[in-house]
């Protein structure tokens, strides 16, 4: 057991975990650009090009709805499109050229975005880094779930998230201190950090391998080989994993031929981890995050709650420091589904509370802190308990041979519901429309409930389990509820259960026996 224990150890993973942490910086530009935008549209500099004048209004000026809903909103439509496309994209180029491409269309947009004064330039510019997002945004985490060792793989994608609140921290930031820049530089020089981080990234996938389950399901076996010893730490952990992701693969092949879209809802058991899939990352969503996240400092700047930037640099940091605090405990703590669902009860109470102290007493002092202070509450809930665990459970779940595309399927989604929100909150928080502001809460706080109770009920663990352990699980056609003690037998029992319906003596007892040790170390490391 203890020489598992070391083989498990930061250290001897280190090449993975490099590997794996480089990739983890994809969506900073996506964190950068999501807080600037919402910015940009409180800063006069930015409506003096591509708005008009209101004097009536805090700043004297504002901007349409419908010029704000298609700023905010085509670049998550964008996205959606790109990640339905998700699935023959990864099947045919592989993981590491999809981030390249990414890359070419962000910066592509950006350019077009900085050089622009046309609102329809403008527009292009959104729905073409709204792809760019897309592709970096899925890609990127089905690289992290199909490399990272099966214990530090929540950890990675916590580090992946905090990359997202950090980029929008320092977004919020540079918003604060260009605002007050009289002119175009107000926005062109927040947008110039857009190309940081990418061109890092590029440089650096240059010297990391392709994911070795892609390889195998592309029957390159022996660059599958070089790649997975590259990212383990020995001879004996790189043949053991290749038996195994070559066992599921095979077994997936024997039980369904060839790979389409529609394999993702032709069987109950695909069906079900493909619905899971996309539950887990709706709750982003769901929980109203993409409201509050694009609009706050408008939403701040329209309700008069004292310096809206610097409100929001603060909401901001905070929820950084609550993805900080998650990064310690994803290791060491499953429960996924109690932080999602405790995490939307929150999240909808926090709104409902802005909405009726808003509705009670609008346009008060007292009003203005309660709505940061709730802000504040959401904005930690939402990044601690939600957005990373979402993302995990939603890469985990889907099957190897239909990875790319329930991934895809559920980043699609998700990212619907993203352009849902953005697009339809103008209307409601506009005072050239209805006018609600803090009153939005209300919508969300019921989305919130029904998303908490489907989660508590349905997402299973799968907390330290490798992903060959999940399709097993899933094939065993578990409840919900039997995930975080069953003990797995292994790929090649389980075929020979899924054949015959009865299991080898001897395959059963030397995969059970392994899988207890695996099971006792989750134990000791949870203790």
């Amino acid at each position: 057991m203890g020489d598992n224990q070391e083989k498990s150890g930061l250290r001897l993973h280190w090449k993975s975990l490099m590997a794996c942490s480089l990739i983890t910086m994809s969506p900073f530009q996506y964190g950068v650009d999501f807080t600037m935008i919402g910015g940009f549209q409180a800063m006069v500099g930015f409506l003096k090009v591509f708005g008009q004048p209101a004097p009536n209004t805090a700043l004297g000026w504002n901007i349409s709805h419908e010029r704000q809903q298609l700023i905010s909103s085509l670049m998550t439509l964008g996205a959606f499109v790109a990640s339905c496309s998700a699935g023959p994209t990864a099947t045919y180029i592989g993981r590491k050229t999809s981030l390249w491409v990414s890359v070419i269309l962000i910066y592509v947009a950006n350019i077009v975005m900085m050089t622009t004064d046309n609102i329809a330039g403008l527009y292009a510019g959104r729905l073409v880094i709204g792809l760019g997002n897309g592709f970096l945004m899925t890609f990127s985490q089905l690289y992290i779930q199909e490399c990272s060792p099966a214990r530090y793989r929540g950890l990675m994608l916590g580090a992946f998230q905090f990359w997202t609140s950090f980029g929008s921290l320092l977004g919020a930031i540079i918003d604060n201190f260009t605002a007050k820049i009289d002119g175009k530089n107000s926005y062109i020089i927040p947008l110039g950090l857009i190309f940081i981080i990418p061109a890092f990234l590029c440089a650096g996938m240059l010297f990391i391998p392709e994911s070795p389950r892609w390889l195998l399901q592309q029957k390159r076996t022996e660059d599958a080989r070089k790649a997975l010893t590259w990212l383990r730490p020995d001879e004996e952990t790189v043949e053991k994993e290749m038996e195994d992701i070559e066992n599921a693969i095979k077994l997936e092949r024997d039980l369904a031929s060839g790979v389409s879209v529609w394999d993702m809802f032709a069987n109950p058991i695909d069906r079900r981890r493909t619905i899971l899939s996309v539950a887990a990352v709706s709750t982003q969503a769901a929980s109203g995050s993409m409201y509050m996240i694009a609009y706050k400092t408008y939403f701040f700047e329209m309700a008069n709650v004292g310096n809206a930037f610097e409100n929001s640099c603060i909401v901001t940091a905070i929820g950084v420091v609550a993805i900080m605090i998650n990064m310690t405990l994803i290791t060491r703590i499953g429960k996924r589904k109690l932080f999602l669902a405790g995490g939307l009860l929150v999240c909808g109470f926090s709104q409902l509370i802005i909405a009726v102290v808003y509705t009670v007493h609008p346009g008060t002092s007292a009003t203005g802190k309660s709505i940061v202070g709730l802000s504040i509450i959401f904005n930690f809930a939402y990044n601690g308990m939600i957005s990373t665990y979402a993302w995990v459970s939603g890469g985990e779940l889907p099957s190897q041979r239909l990875r790319s595309y329930t991934f895809g399927l559920a980043a699609a989604i998700g990212f619907l519901g993203a352009w849902l929100c953005t697009f339809t909150a103008p209307y409601f928080i506009n005072p050239d429309s209805l006018n609600w502001g803090p009153r939005y809460g209300y919508i969300w706080f019921p989305s919130c409930l029904v998303a908490a109770a489907f989660i508590y009920f349905f997402l299973p663990e799968v907390k330290g389990r490798t992903l060959e352990e999940i399709d097993e699980m899933f094939e065993q056609r578990l409840p919900a509820r039997k995930f975080e003690t069953y003990k797995c037998v292994g790929p090649a029992a389980l075929e020979a259960t899924l054949k015959t319906g009865k299991i080898d003596e001897k395959v059963y007892r030397r995969h059970s026996s392994e899988s207890q040790k695996a099971t006792s170390e989750n134990v000791e490391e949870k203790s």
